[in-house]
């Protein structure tokens, strides 16, 4: 994995990383990676990779070292809680060498709004003022309890309807690259039919993305061939070629089985 993407070289990268024993276990679905993938795309920033790792705090330190010395942002989601589980806090100060210690605006804003809602800010839930040394904090208009950055490292909480808030008010730190432009082709021929000459297309327009996505529904086959290009006339271009060769194929009846 590397900072430049052959196709969209301009665009700034980024890597997720989803922690959680309980999505690893099937108890919790993640609902947190096709909202950001989709925003980032339309924010032009290019999604490299993302991994599903368990809360180990060694676990995590590597990963997030692994992720940021090969991306321009990493996003982790989950384990800033209040219980004895959440450690992505501490594993990001290990990553980094810094210590974990009480954020003073994070405190005051967790005091804040417990008094507001006549809660007693216990020890639990203050610990979710704690942070890596020199962290900025995101803000968390839900429920307050902020995540943080550390260089280009962005925690975020598990929790959907607060990650989705927490990911809004980073937005602006992404900057804004080049969104991709997309075009999606239908056909009924077998994968097998255009596979060769599918991949022959690709090497002449090293630019375009051209992914095939067999569909299976209702008794019903097709694939969807979906280009994707940060240029919308390298991908009509491509687009044409594609629409050719399927049209070349189907006229010849060995390619229909």
């Amino acid at each position: 994995m590397s900072r430049a993407g052959a196709c969209m070289s301009n665009r700034a990268t980024c890597a997720i990383i989803i922690i959680g024993d309980e999505i690893l276990s099937g108890r919790t679905t993640d609902a947190n990676l096709p909202y950001f993938a989709r925003r980032l795309d339309e924010l032009g920033l290019v999604l490299r990779e993302t991994r599903v790792i368990p809360d180990s705090i060694a676990v995590i330190a590597s990963t997030v070292n692994e992720y940021r010395a090969q991306v321009d942002f990493v996003l982790t989601t989950g384990g800033i809680g209040p219980t004895h589980d959440d450690v992505t806090a501490r594993a990001v100060a290990d990553a980094f060498g810094v210590p974990v210690e009480r954020h003073p605006e994070a405190a005051r804003r967790l005091e804040s709004y417990y008094s507001r809602r006549g809660t007693k800010p216990n020890a639990a839930r203050m610990r979710m003022a704690d942070m890596p040394r020199g962290a900025t904090l995101i803000d968390n208009p839900i429920s307050q309890a902020p995540g943080f950055q550390i260089e280009n490292v962005l925690v975020l909480a598990g929790v959907p309807e607060i990650a989705r808030a927490m990911f809004e008010e980073i937005v602006p730190r992404f900057g804004r690259g080049t969104p991709l432009v997309t075009q999606t082709i239908v056909t009924t021929l077998p994968e097998g039919a255009f596979a060769s000459d599918l991949a022959e297309l690709q090497s002449r327009h090293h630019r375009v993305r051209i992914g095939s996505y067999p569909i299976y529904e209702r008794n019903r086959h097709s694939v969807h061939l979906v280009l994707r290009a940060d240029d919308s006339d390298l991908l009509s271009t491509a687009a044409k070629d594609v629409d050719s060769l399927l049209a070349q194929l189907s006229r010849s009846p060995k390619d229909r089985s």
